[in-house]
């Protein structure tokens, strides 16, 4: 018999998965152009070829032993050189190799942040809506989660609730920028006053409060919008990052942790980074991902792809009165449900073949998630259907009937 705490995991696994197996069914019975899934958050665009090219190169050029065997776990230091000068370059910081560590993805990196800050019991704080993995990787090293409201009309945090959740126990605090579900970014005021909140519950409590930066949607932004970088506001931060979105590449599962220079004990937490890679067993980030990454560091996804999506959809479905906020990033939108209970509303979608994921999923009921990484054909196929489900539920405004 299998653990009673995996059986557990099992029964409340993830709804997005759920839902996108789900499509999968749907497409056998009806055909898969007639199935409008919007669950699964997958990159659509094509992987930058200059990176493809450099993953031929580095199999063409390294010796067997270097691209395939053991290296530090912290990772290559010509890999971590060349990411600390690219943040340095762009955001004016002042990181050194010794100050990234190179993970599996931002999952890895954020389990290898947690085995190395939290001892059990420790609280770490989440601002609702969130990614709903983020109960697991906690819950992982013996961390208690703890829920900080939103301010629905914005979806930035609520300040108030938050400085009431911080409390002895509070060891960290994810942020995570743009927010996976809504897309919405938190604004440099938002993160200027969230360090501010931090820095004076340290001094009350008289121990770190470590800012947990989450960012794998951090080059997907639209309409001029900056993603402010935290270790300028906020010394004891770790950077999570994943090159899943900005390349995609996300099965590839390549990532790293950026240590801000001015944490206290920064030494000490690096090396714990370090033995948390190995111990955990990833032992080391993908070698050949490292490789490629050295020559890669300025290539991007096609955002204007993402963008032109979340344009159509955004604008088509505000019009049938649908009411959410434009994201700023990401690739969500986070509609706000017309049926008072979600479920029955991701229910009646299935009907006219839509997919989309409840806001429970993410701590905020009341709300699905649409996720626009398609294509943009397949938007335009749904379009009839959204017209549908706006009609059912009587949301069409009059002057656009």
């Amino acid at each position: 018999m299998i653990s009673k705490q995996m059986q557990q995991e099992i029964a409340g696994s993830s709804a997005i998965r759920a839902m996108f197996l789900e499509g999968k069914e749907m497409a056998k019975k009806i055909g898969a152009e007639n199935v409008y899934d919007f669950s699964l958050g997958n990159p659509m665009t094509p992987v930058p070829e200059a990176y493809n090219q450099a993953i031929i190169e580095a199999v063409q050029t390294e010796t067997s032993l270097e691209l395939h065997g053991y290296m530090d776990n912290a990772g290559y230091p010509e890999t971590r050189q060349a990411i600390a000068q690219n943040l340095n370059q762009r955001f004016g910081t002042e990181f050194e190799f010794k100050h990234i560590v190179m993970t599996v993805g931002a999952a890895g990196a954020l389990n290898v942040v947690f085995k190395t800050i939290l001892d059990p019991s420790d609280e770490v704080l989440v601002l609702a809506p969130y990614f709903g993995e983020y109960r697991g990787y906690i819950a992982n090293h013996q961390g208690i989660l703890k829920e900080v409201k939103p301010d629905t009309s914005t979806f930035q945090p609520d300040l108030t609730d938050l400085e009431e959740k911080i409390s002895e126990k509070t060891k960290a605090i994810i942020i995570n920028n743009p927010v996976n579900p809504t897309g919405v970014i938190y604004s440099e005021e938002t993160i200027k006053k969230i360090a501010s909140i931090l820095e004076r519950k340290q001094k009350e409590y008289a121990h770190e409060i470590y800012m947990v930066s989450d960012e794998p949607y951090r080059e997907l932004v639209y309409d001029g919008y900056k993603v402010p970088f935290l270790t300028k506001y906020y010394h004891n931060t770790f950077v999570t990052y994943s090159f899943s979105k900005s390349l995609s590449i996300p099965g590839e599962r390549i990532g790293y942790i950026a240590v801000c220079p001015n944490m206290a004990d920064c030494e000490q937490a690096i090396s714990g980074l370090s033995v948390a890679n190995r111990i955990l067993g990833f032992v080391n980030a993908p070698s050949l991902m490292q490789k490629a990454l050295i020559k890669c560091m300025d290539e991007r996804t096609d955002v204007a792809y993402y963008d032109k999506n979340r344009n159509l959809i955004y604008e088509t479905l505000t019009k049938l009165g649908f009411s959410c906020i434009k994201p700023q990033g990401a690739f969500y939108l986070f509609i706000q449900s017309p049926d008072p209970e979600e479920k029955k509303f991701v229910e009646t979608a299935k009907k006219y073949h839509i997919l989309l994921v409840g806001g429970t999923s993410f701590s905020c009921p009341g709300y699905v998630r649409l996720a626009y990484c398609v294509s943009y054909e397949m938007i335009e196929r749904s379009l009839p259907a959204f017209q549908k489900l706006a009609e059912e539920y009587k949301l069409i405004p009059e002057e656009s009937c």
